[in-house]
C-alpha cells in the first residue's frame, strides 16, 4: 500500500468517525419538566391534560442567505469535500485524476451539506407541551415530540416521567 493509499484511508476514517459523531442516539418521546418534587417517581401521578400547546422551533440556520435547503458551512460540508476529493483523487491518470478528484470534493461537499441540513431539521422539529392538573391540585408541564392523540380533559398518568392514558 503506498503512502497515498494509507493517507487516503487514515482521512476517510476520520471522515466517517466526524460524521459519525453529529449522530443524535437518543431521541426520547417524552421529558418532564415540573415543580412537583415527585416528578419521575416510580410511583404513577395521576392528573387531567389541562392544555396542550404545539412548541414551534425557531429556524437554527445561520442567517444569511445561502446554498440550496441551508445557509453556512458545516463540518459535514468541510468532512465531505474532503473525503469526495481523496476518494476522487483514486480515479484515472493526469487530467481526468484532477477533474475527478474536483468533482469528488463537490459531490462529497453537497452530499456533506445535505446531511448538515437533515441534523438541522431533526433538531428543529415541532414539540407539544401538556399542561396537566395533578391530583394533589399541582400543575405538571411535560413535552413530547409528538401529540399521540391526547386530547384536553384526558385522565392520565405520569409514571418514570411518561405520559400514559389511564
Amino acid at each position: 500500500m503506498t503512502t497515498m493509499n494509507k493517507f487516503a484511508v487514515v482521512i476517510g476514517v476520520v471522515g466517517v468517525l466526524a460524521l459519525g459523531g453529529c449522530e443524535t442516539m437518543n431521541n426520547p418521546s417524552s421529558t418532564a419538566n415540573s415543580g412537583s418534587t415527585n416528578s419521575g417517581s416510580v410511583t404513577p401521578e395521576y392528573g387531567v391534560v389541562q392544555s396542550i400547546d404545539l412548541v414551534q422551533q425557531g429556524d437554527t440556520g445561520s442567517g444569511g442567505s445561502g446554498g440550496i435547503g441551508g445557509s453556512g458551512i458545516g463540518i459535514g460540508t468541510v468532512a465531505g469535500a474532503i473525503i469526495g476529493g481523496v476518494l476522487g483523487n483514486q480515479v484515472g491518470g493526469g487530467t481526468g485524476k484532477t477533474v475527478a478528484t474536483v468533482a469528488g470534493a463537490a459531490g462529497g461537499a453537497y452530499v456533506g451539506h445535505e446531511i448538515d441540513n437533515r441534523q438541522r431539521q431533526q433538531k428543529s422539529a415541532d414539540s407539544y407541551r401538556f399542561t396537566i392538573r395533578m391530583e394533589n391540585g399541582s400543575y405538571q408541564t411535560m413535552t413530547r415530540s409528538t401529540s399521540d392523540g391526547f386530547r384536553v380533559g384526558d385522565r392520565v398518568r405520569i409514571a418514570n416521567g411518561t405520559l400514559q392514558r389511564y
